[in-house]
């Protein structure tokens, strides 16, 4: 039901968990949230236009009427920081039990928080890790929202708490969101499977109900000419560029050498390459290092052209500086090392010209913010260098702020999480005008609203200029500009951009004429897929055949309930249609088995050190009911089966890399295996073993009868990480199953036998060592005749001289004074 604020205002929406008079009632947002409180939902909206809003409304009506625990998953920190913000200040529910989980809050503590939590907020790898690891459990989870979820593809961890949502929660309700996700109906369609959505429910700024809430953006490209200096520059690395792709083309993998390779073609060559090392060609080593010369080339290209000469030399700089590093790459020291690079480098070094990307930023940001008034600007750079020379650059005429990510394998400076938050709430507050961002801020970021968005340089997908340009025009006309180098990259980033931003809108539209037969094939997928893995046979009626007969729509209770109740009844007069209205099509269950819950004692525990979740081994144990998966940061071994059994996994090419370098040596880590546990296994995956780099096939062999005989590890082979996953959970089966053995992170404690522990009583004399110890038990027979022996006839035993026999004595005759 509708309320209307104290002011006399914009009616709000009024419900027993939201604070009254906090939300505005806009229609458009409660037929979105009537759908998905019903049904397993895709809610696209333009950024913007309330999609949390929309999570929200459904959080609140399941947390009202079902109870249990809201889950939403975003990708980044900030992001989650910024829902858990507005849902602490829309919710009436103490605060302190809407939490955040993140990587920063340690897994014992957040099994805790868990317990105690009504909403959750987190990033979805520290969820993924929580499950796999057997920390939380997903039962009691009402309603699961999967924003920004376009990156719900390939491995990305959203799959992974989707699949397991869908088995394990008792009540389970999906709601996904993005302003964009996906560029044709084929990756739409596989973000819904993934997720386990059925119902699309897509508003554009065309339908009247948004409208209202929307104004006309417009977007304009500004053409920037470059000067001669820039341009000699670019044409000296691409003649660089041209020689290398010479002789990849002599190799027979590049078939042009011209600079401007397309990004597919170079992934080709490498493709290649690759064959050629795997069939031990040494051309393919030499081809691979070219290869990567052409990728630093082409990024030094790519900043002078789009980006600042400024930008420009600082990459320079980490080169050069990367060359002289021990270990350095011969890509990198060949790159610097060449007289046309190196006159490049003293070109940027010399070129003090105001770059006309920078004159022009300070031009649109004067007009933007002086001569019409504005309060706030964002410019959106690809480049983190670009971002801090930028801010430096307009700091001297305006007030500007960077905001970057917190991490940079090249070495530039990020943001602590802290210190992102910071920049946001004082850009929010009005304390600067220009927030200057890189990629970081792309992704549902609220950020105020703003005169003017200027892209420093155009982006080649639909997904992150939408995103981009739904920072402007919320409240009030905005203006878009687009900066293009002529005759550069920018030109054809933007039109590809163009062309992919078009294709998207266009798939939209047809998305929303064709909801019903979206749902058909998404229904008979996902069920075809839970009755093949369950063994059961598919109701031609929809659900899934219950023990006792019945059929289960995957999701009672949800659809026998009202709607929105009172956020239905006020959508309900809207002759559009997509009410929140009680809907007869019931929500059927995600593309996974069930998981029973196991009988105490009953599972097979695997431990795996946290830094394998790289792999998907531990994932796949998780999936199945028989095992329990515990995920810790273990001291030897990848994986701990039993208290007499580790496993350290390598790949082929880690075992090879092993045997020349790092940090570790495979025979360091199986001998602290071997010092834990009784059963240290050594399993090497993968094919060609004996292929790897320029290494001889029997210093392989040599290597693994070393870790054989020497290191008394058992050495498996397997063909690939699902062939390891099968052998560790056979090997766990065996040894708590079977043989009745306990788990143990800490190993074994062995019984040493009778000779052993004599061995070591008397090798602790005056620290004589094993070898003599053996030699003076070999002479006198017993511990006892060796402790009461003389100094002569302690000499008669082997390898024993005057002085040892001296300092035994000592020890053994000399009154103990503590």
């Amino acid at each position: 039901m509708a309320a209307t604020d104290e002011d006399g205002g914009q009616p709000t929406i009024d419900h027993p968990l939201l604070e009254p008079n906090f939300l505005e009632r806009r229609l458009y947002q409660l037929k979105l949230a009537g759908t998905a409180a019903n049904h397993h939902t895709l809610v696209c909206l333009p950024t913007g236009l309330g999609k949390t809003t929309v999570s929200l409304l459904v959080t609140a009506r399941r947390l009202e009427e079902v109870g249990g625990t809201s889950l939403m998953l975003a990708p980044t920190k900030p992001l989650v920081q910024q829902h858990a913000e507005f849902y602490r200040e829309a919710l009436q529910i103490p605060d302190d039990e809407i939490v955040v989980f993140t990587g920063d809050v340690s897994p014992d503590d957040r099994a805790a928080l868990w317990e105690e939590a009504t909403v959750v907020m987190a990033t979805p790898q520290v969820i993924e890790n929580d499950l796999v690891g057997s920390r939380i459990s997903l039962a009691d989870v009402t309603h699961c929202t999967f924003d920004e979820c376009h990156r719900a593809t390939g491995d990305y961890a959203y799959n992974y708490i989707a699949e397991r949502y869908h088995a394990d929660a008792d009540n389970p309700l999906v709601t996904g969101m993005s302003a964009s996700p996906g560029g044709d109906e084929e990756a739409i369609l596989e973000v819904c499977e993934n997720l386990g959505l059925q119902e699309v429910e897509v508003m554009t700024e065309e339908d009247a109900d948004v409208a209202e809430f929307t104004h006309d953006t417009d977007v304009e490209w500004e053409r920037i000419e470059l000067p001669e200096e820039v341009l000699e520059i670019r044409d000296a690395l691409n003649e660089v560029i041209k020689d290398r792709l010479e002789k990849l083309k002599e190799l027979g993998v590049a078939s042009s050498t011209q600079p401007d390779q397309s990004q597919k073609d170079l992934n080709r060559m490498r493709a290649e390459l690759q064959k050629l090392i795997n069939n031990d060609q040494s051309e393919g080593f030499e081809g691979m290092s070219v290869h990567a010369e052409v990728m630093k080339l082409r990024q030094a290209v790519t900043l002078v052209e789009t980006q600042s000469v400024e930008a420009l030399r600082r990459y320079f700089d980490r080169q050069r500086n990367q060359a002289r590093s021990s270990g350095a790459s011969k890509a990198s020291q060949r790159m610097v090392s060449d007289p046309r690079v190196r006159e490049s480098m003293r070109k940027a070094e010399r070129f003090d010209q105001l770059h006309p990307k920078y004159r022009k930023t300070r031009m649109l940001l004067a007009e933007t913010l002086g001569l019409e008034g504005g309060d706030r600007v964002i410019v959106f750079t690809e480049s983190r260098d670009t971002a801090e020379a930028l801010t430096d650059f307009l700091n001297e005429s305006f007030d500007a702020k960077r905001f970057v990510g917190q991490g940079d394998r090249e070495g530039s400076d990020g943001m602590t999480q802290t210190e992102q938050q910071e920049v946001l709430d004082a850009f929010r507050g009005g304390e600067f005008e220009v927030l200057v961002s890189t990629s970081v801020a792309e992704e549902g970021l609220d950020v105020p609203e703003v005169d003017l968005v200027l892209f420093y340089e155009p982006v080649p997908t639909a997904i992150r200029s939408i995103q981009r340009k739904g920072r402007t025009g919320r409240q009030s006309e905005g203006r878009v500009v687009v900066l293009l180098a002529e005759d550069t990259r920018d030109e054809a980033y933007f039109w590809i951009s163009k062309r992919r931003e078009k294709e998207m809108e266009s798939e939209l539209r047809e998305l929303k004429g064709m909801a019903d037969d979206l749902e058909e094939e998404l229904d008979d997928a996902q069920q075809s897929l839970a009755a093949f893995e369950s063994g059961a046979k598919v109701n031609p009626e929809g659900g899934k055949p219950q023990s006792d007969g019945r059929v289960s729509s995957g999701n009672e209770g949800v659809d026998e309930r009202p709607g929105l109740r009172e956020f239905a009844e006020e959508s309900s007069d809207s002759s559009s249609g997509g009410d929140g209205s009680d809907s007869t099509n019931s929500v059927t269950e995600g593309s996974v088995e069930t998981h029973e819950p196991h009988a105490e004692g009953d599972a097979v525990e695997v431990v795996a050190d946290q830094r394998e979740m790289d792999a998907n081994i531990a994932r796949e144990l998780s999936r199945r009911e028989e095992y329990e998966i515990r995920l810790e940061t273990l001291e030897v071994g990848d994986y701990v089966l039993s208290d007499r059994v580790a496993v350290e996994r390598k790949s082929v090419a880690d075992f090879v890399d092993s045997l020349v370098g790092g940090d570790r040596s495979v025979f360091e880590q199986v001998g602290a295996m071997g010092r834990h546990y009784a059963r240290p296994i050594v399993i090497v995956e993968g094919e060609g073993l004996y292929e790897q780099r320029d290494i001889h096939p029997n210093a392989v062999r040599g290597a693994l009868s070393s870790l054989a005989v020497d290191f008394g590890a058992s050495v498996l082979r397997t063909e690939s990480e699902a062939d390891t996953t099968e052998l560790l959970a056979v090997i766990a089966g065996r040894e708590q199953g079977t043989s009745n053995r306990e788990v143990s992170v800490h190993g074994e404690k062995q019984a040493k036998t009778m000779a052993e522990q004599q061995e070591y009583v008397v090798s602790s004399i005056a620290e004589i060592g094993p070898v003599t110890a053996r030699a003076l038990l070999e002479e006198f027979g017993t511990v006892e005749a060796v402790m009461i022996a003389t100094e002569d006839e302690l000499m008669e035993a082997d390898g024993v001289g005057r002085v040892t026999a001296e300092r035994i004595r000592d020890v053994i005759g000399s009154e103990y004074t503590g």
